[in-house]
């Protein structure tokens, strides 16, 4: 009896499961009422020709927002010569060095300098892969499917990062002028070179948990980490080129002399990257005024986490407009592919129509498009001008950006304040433009994230 009250049970609950399942599906009656969403009037019917043939952007262009477009900026850091990173993800290291090398050229009235992007890279990997086998080791008790654990093999090396990958390596290794480690075709093409790295570091990361789970202590680990790394060295000097450790250069045709990249650092710049900078985000899916850091988000195992202050846009345009007005560049981010006009190189949300188009809203606000993973940072670029009203309101800002001279407008996009309220999302600026107020936030104890926060994607 009671065997045949728990089939009847299990017959009824699997019954119950089926009809909830078929409850969630779409029905013929409710397929019915969907289609006539579609009328397939003559209109409908014209836009789906069109459509079907034609890149959907081509059809959405606003007309109305080519009038008025101007290229003149009431305030401007002067810029000589447009980079190109190519097909990499170095977005944040050009940036990083387009500021240092503007600070270079104002301060020694130069016509024209740029640093070598690949003698940072090079270190940048080299540590990155550290920072990866050393995650593995110092996670090596928790199992394969804990949440780090994942993360960390999902994410063994990138050729992308952010302000923190620009002090992290700078610091430590300095720099060297562009011809003393010109690029390679690896360098400018990182797809392939980055793949067979993150595939033996993935397999190194393998072998230190199964070393641990046999017993093996943290020096013996650390001897397996050290012998890998000289696997991935080798690795990089096959792609990238082995670094300059010593080089010869002279400041406008003088006497040349001999420098080491840290001695050429701190010669030429000697600007305390970590503490003399501030990152500044507009997020507001999270509370202002308040101190963030990012957990595991640096690009030296021995570096320090990313760590912000969020602020309302207003205050973020209030201290990039002092950093301009004083002739200083900024490291900027955004979410660069929304409305981007790339033939004039303009950033508008006016450029583009979808609504009229596809006959319905796109209602999101920065918010809901951050909750929904729709909007993040993408890009990073050197923040440079600023067009402000008489009234002192900005109107439109410039950014010198790094896919070669002629992308966008001469190597620049410009973005409408419209736009910038809506996609910016980060800016580093230098301390002493920023408030006193602003600057005791960091005096707090940061909100730490985890590194897997999305908004956190990797610049590229």
């Amino acid at each position: 009896m009671r065997k045949n009250n728990l089939w009847i049970t299990a017959l009824a609950f699997g019954l119950s499961l089926s009809a909830y399942g078929q409850e969630g599906g779409i029905s013929s009656g409710v397929l019915q009422e969907i289609k006539q969403a579609y009328k397939g009037t003559p209109a409908d019917k014209a836009i789906h020709n069109a459509i079907a043939g034609n890149d959907i952007n081509k059809l959405a262009v606003n007309n109305d927002s080519k009038n008025n477009f101007d290229t003149y900026f009431s305030n401007k850091v002067n810029s000589k010569g447009i980079t190109n990173q190519k097909s990499s993800g170095r977005c944040w290291l050009f940036t990083g060095l387009n500021v240092i090398r503007a600070q270079v050229i104002a301060k020694y009235n130069l016509p024209e300098f740029e640093l070598s992007q690949n003698y940072n890279f090079f270190w940048d990997q080299l540590e990155k892969a550290n920072l990866f086998l050393q995650g593995i080791i110092d996670t090596r008790e928790k199992p394969i499917d804990d949440k780090m654990v994942e993360w960390l093999f999902k994410h063994p090396l990138s050729d992308g990062g952010q302000f923190t990958g620009v002090s992290d390596i700078i610091e430590k290794y300095g720099l060297v002028p562009k011809r003393a480690m010109v690029e390679t075709f690896s360098s400018e093409n990182t797809g392939k070179m980055s793949n067979l790295i993150g595939l033996k570091l993935k397999e190194f990361g393998l072998q230190l948990r199964e070393a641990a789970a046999t017993g093996a202590k943290p020096a013996e680990l650390e001897k397996k980490k050290t012998k890998m790394l000289g696997t991935v060295y080798r690795m990089l000097v096959l792609t990238l080129g082995e670094p300059v450790s010593t080089f010869t250069w002279s400041l406008k045709g003088g006497e040349a002399k001999e420098y080491t990249p840290v001695s050429f650092y701190k010669e030429f710049l000697g600007n305390d990257l970590t503490n003399n900078y501030v990152m500044l985000m507009n997020d507001p899916s999270r509370e202002f005024y308040k101190c963030y850091e990012i957990d595991f988000d640096r690009h030296r195992y021995d570096g320090k986490n990313w760590t912000y202050v969020n602020l309302p846009i207003e205050d973020i345009k209030e201290i990039a407009i002092a950093s301009i007005k004083d002739s200083t560049m900024m490291y900027f981010s955004c979410d660069v592919g929304k409305f981007l006009d790339s033939k004039r190189g303009l950033l508008d949300p006016d450029n583009y129509d979808y609504e009229s188009l596809m006959g319905t809203t796109f209602g999101m606000d920065k918010k809901q498009r951050i909750q929904t993973f729709s909007s993040g940072s993408s890009h990073a670029m050197t923040l440079m001008a600023v067009d402000l009203d008489k009234a002192g309101k900005p109107k439109k800002w410039m950014v010198e950006n790094s896919w070669g001279s002629a992308s966008g407008y001469r190597g620049h996009l410009i973005m409408t304040d419209k736009w910038f309220d809506e996609y910016m999302f980060r800016v580093v600026a230098e301390k002493k433009y920023v408030p006193a107020k602003v600057l005791d936030i960091l005096k707090q104890k940061p909100i730490r994230l985890p590194a897997w926060d999305p908004m956190f994607a990797d610049e590229e």
